[in-house]
Formats: C-alpha cells, sequence, structure tokens
C-alpha cells in the first residue's frame, strides 16, 4: 500500500482536480455556516450529541443486545459480522436464497468499507449503486473521493462524456437536469424489477428496532420500499437509545451535511408489515475493527462520527489533495483516524499525518470529535510501534537531550550560526533530507534572545 504523501504527490498535479473541489467546498462550507448560524442552540446540541454518542459507546453490548431483541420482535433477522469477509458471505447468502442476479443498494460508505460490490460481483451478482454520486462513480470504475459527494472530484462536463459513452446517450447536454434525467431513466426500471435492496443505516434505535436511512435523491426511499428483500449493513457504532434520541441527530446531520433545516429524506423502517414494504428484512451488524478502536482511550471518539462529511470541507489538505489520495473510502480528516484504527497502522500508518494540525476540522465536528488529539495520538502510536530506531526518531531524541540544558542548547545555536555562513547549507543533510522537504527550515538569527538579554541587560 503507497503512502499518503505519494498518493498526494500524484494528485497535485491535478490542477482540474483542485478546482473542483475547490468550487463545491467552498460552496458547502458556507452554506453550512449560514445553516447553523440559523440555530441559537447549536452549541448545546453537539453537546447532547457527543454526550449521546459516549453513552452509546460506554454501554454498546446492551443497546446492541435491545436492538437485536427489537428487530427480531418485529419480524427481522439479526446476523452479527466480525469483519468484512463475515458481513460480505452473509450478505451474498442472503442474496443467493432469493436467485437474483440483480440488486439495487443506497449509497452506503459500510458496503464500501466491506468490498461489497466486488464480493457481490464474485458470486455473478451485480449490485447497481442508485445515489446518483455513487453511479458516476461506479459507470466511471471509479472510487468514491467524499464522503457526503463521492463524485466531486467530477465536474459536469467530465459526467456528460461518460453518461453518454457509458449509457448510450450520444446527444446529452450538460445541464445538471439533462444528466438528473439521463440516471432517473435508466434507473427507474432497475428499482421496479429488483427483488433485493440493500442500504446502510445512518442510525438504529434500539428501543424500538427502528432503523433510519437519510438522502436526498429519494432513491433510498425506493431501495427501502420496492424491493421484496432488504438487508442493511450496519456498523455498530450506529446504535442510539431511543427515538427521541434520534432527534438530536436529525438536526445536527443535515445541517452539517447539505447544509439543510432537514433531509429531504428520512425513511424509517420497524420490521416487517403485511401488504407494506419488503417482505423480509435482514440486519447485518458489522464489527471490522470497531471493537479495537473502543479499546483505545483516546481513539474511540472516533466512533462518534455521524459521516457529516463536515471536516473535509474545512480541511485544507483534503482541499489540495482530493478524497483519493487517503487510499479509503474514509477520506479527509476523519478518514485520517478512522482508517488507521479500522486497518492497523502498519497498514495506514501514513494517514495520521496527513494534517497540519490547524484543528478546523474540530470547530466543525458536530459530535464534538477532537481531531487533531487523536490525530497525534495515532502519530506516537505509530512510531512506538517500528521495528527499529529511524534517522527521524533518534533525531527527536538528540533534540530532547540539547533542549533540556540551556548550555547545550545554546551551544547548538552557536553552531548552526556558524553552519548557515557554510555555501549550499539551505536544507537538512543526508538521511534527513526527506523529513526537511516538506518543511522550510526557520532562518537563524545572528544573535539569539539570550545574547541579546545579556547584552542589554548585563545578566
Amino acid at each position: 500500500m503507497t503512502s499518503f504523501q505519494d498518493r498526494a504527490h500524484f494528485a497535485l498535479r491535478d490542477a482540474q482536480l483542485r478546482r473542483n473541489l475547490s468550487v463545491v467546498t467552498t460552496t458547502i462550507r458556507e452554506k453550512r455556516a449560514a445553516a447553523v448560524a440559523e440555530l441559537p442552540d447549536w452549541d448545546a446540541l453537539t453537546e447532547a450529541g457527543a454526550a449521546l454518542k459516549d453513552d452509546v459507546l460506554a454501554h454498546l453490548d446492551r443497546y446492541l443486545l435491545e436492538l437485536e431483541r427489537n428487530v427480531t420482535g418485529v419480524g427481522g433477522v439479526v446476523h452479527w459480522a466480525r469483519d468484512a469477509t463475515d458481513a460480505n458471505r452473509i450478505v451474498g447468502d442472503l442474496v443467493a436464497a432469493t436467485g437474483t442476479r440483480e440488486v439495487v443498494k443506497v449509497k452506503s460508505l459500510t458496503t464500501d468499507e466491506i468490498g461489497l460490490n466486488d464480493a457481490l460481483a464474485a458470486r455473478e451478482v451485480t449490485a447497481i449503486e442508485t445515489d446518483l454520486a455513487e453511479l458516476i462513480v461506479q459507470l466511471g470504475e471509479d472510487t468514491p473521493s467524499h464522503i457526503l459527494v463521492p463524485a466531486i472530484h467530477k465536474n459536469r462536463a467530465q459526467i456528460r462524456e461518460l453518461f453518454a459513452a457509458r449509457l448510450g446517450l450520444g446527444e446529452l447536454s450538460d445541464d445538471p437536469a439533462a444528466l438528473v434525467d439521463a440516471a432517473r431513466r435508466y434507473l427507474r426500471q432497475r428499482f421496479l424489477r429488483a427483488p433485493v435492496g440493500i442500504s446502510g443505516a445512518n442510525f438504529a434505535v434500539a428501543a424500538t428496532g427502528t432503523v433510519c436511512v437519510v438522502e436526498s435523491e429519494g432513491n433510498g426511499r425506493m431501495c427501502t420500499t420496492l424491493p421484496e428483500t432488504l438487508i442493511t449493513v450496519m456498523g455498530i457504532e450506529k446504535v442510539v437509545p431511543t427515538l427521541r434520541d434520534l432527534e438530536v441527530f436529525l438536526q445536527l446531520l443535515p445541517r452539517s451535511s447539505t447544509a439543510e433545516r432537514m433531509n429531504p429524506y428520512t425513511s424509517l423502517w420497524t420490521g416487517v408489515h403485511e401488504r407494506d414494504g419488503p417482505r423480509s428484512f435482514h440486519l447485518v451488524l458489522l464489527d471490522n475493527g470497531r471493537t479495537n478502536v473502543l479499546a483505545d482511550e483516546v481513539g474511540r471518539q472516533t466512533l462518534r462520527c455521524i459521516r457529516c462529511s463536515a471536516c473535509l470541507n474545512v480541511c485544507p489538505v483534503y482541499a489540495r489533495t482530493g478524497g483519493h489520495a487517503y487510499g479509503s473510502v474514509y477520506p479527509g480528516p476523519i478518514g485520517a483516524i478512522l482508517t488507521p484504527q479500522l486497518e492497523g497502522l502498519r497498514r495506514a500508518g501514513s494517514l495520521p499525518y496527513a494534517s497540519s494540525l490547524c484543528g478546523a476540522c474540530a470547530d466543525v465536528c458536530p459530535v464534538r470529535i477532537d481531531i487533531p488529539r487523536v490525530l497525534v495520538h495515532l502519530r506516537a502510536r505509530e512510531v512506538a510501534q517500528r521495528a527499529a530506531p529511524d534517522v527521524e526518531r533518534m533525531s527527536m531524541q538528540a533534540l530532547a537531550r540539547a533542549f533540556a540544558s540551556p548550555r547545550r542548547f545554546e551551544r547548538l545555536l552557536r553552531l548552526a550560526r556558524r553552519g548557515r555562513r557554510v555555501p549550499g547549507i539551505d536544507r537538512l543533510p543526508g538521511p534527513l533530507r526527506a523529513w526537511g522537504r516538506v518543511r522550510e527550515l526557520p532562518a537563524v538569527p545572528d544573535e539569539s534572545f539570550r545574547d541579546w538579554w545579556r547584552r542589554e541587560r548585563g545578566g
């Protein structure tokens, strides 16, 4: 797996990508600020959201068992998946039992996380993405680059070319209405004929067994009501205690993600009902590393995330590199802390360094995840697990020893002033060159503050 730094270096060459990112993130960021400003109790809401999430994480075992009991009580079936392989097998077996070769899907980061589409394809089942942006990504054989707007890296001219080529529409305008109409006509028959729908879940209510999906296009409503079989794959952290608790998140999520007062489509279903919606409902509860995150006292706050994407839209690193540089379905600041915890630092150890630690992400988080703190925590863990001392660690240890003694520190400054006079010395030498490639070395003053103080104050 290549590092974030290598992927970012490649992404930075794409000027069109940066223009696309700038337009969309700036627009969303400004609209979000206006939507949040409308609520005088926004801070109280974010505090409530964080507290509710922490309560769930502290008693996750109890809430999950309550959820299972209540989903089962209203006619649903609950499956427990330890990892991606387990979840893909469960979903694949459920689809195979219906005999179908095609399913329709609601946009779902969780199913992207486990690679469900590829797993179904290996069993000769085609999964049709019905969210417009996810459809664009699927038709382009691409990968998502944003949590909320997966096709943010493409502009409408690029989308028109893709639709014209893949949907056989030679005469097609790049007008947004025309593009949406083309997607609608492509999807409508697939909605009507698919016997299986697959969704993720934004929330699930333990007290009632109710599952909630929020979206903006209506495709989710079609996927969760028309098919005879509905399969929902949900991360275990998505449970909330009661319907009243759901009220808090249905205020936080739309304003933080789409900058709307409420989601255009908020679908809630509780089990199965005769002549109303699917005849069978299956809920797959996915761990896939989440209990490992829960065990980390600092890192567990990552599981508060409600996938609003607000942190991506304010991040200066994401704005320049885009989502593909993160090498994960979770890009941006939240991906920089979630992916290494789910997949392990040995696989994704470069991601905690994908940040300037400016703190903008923490400022906008609606559930108060202290992303910079978790980033620093993960950086320390990544350094600690390295097999042997490297040049950077030994250099930092030497600097720490020098800074611990006023006398050694002054000697180091004098040495730096002398070294500055050597022609060609404008960057770190030897093995330290890579560390200095992305950092500007500060100029060494002709006179240190300590020397000035002695000269001016005589002490």
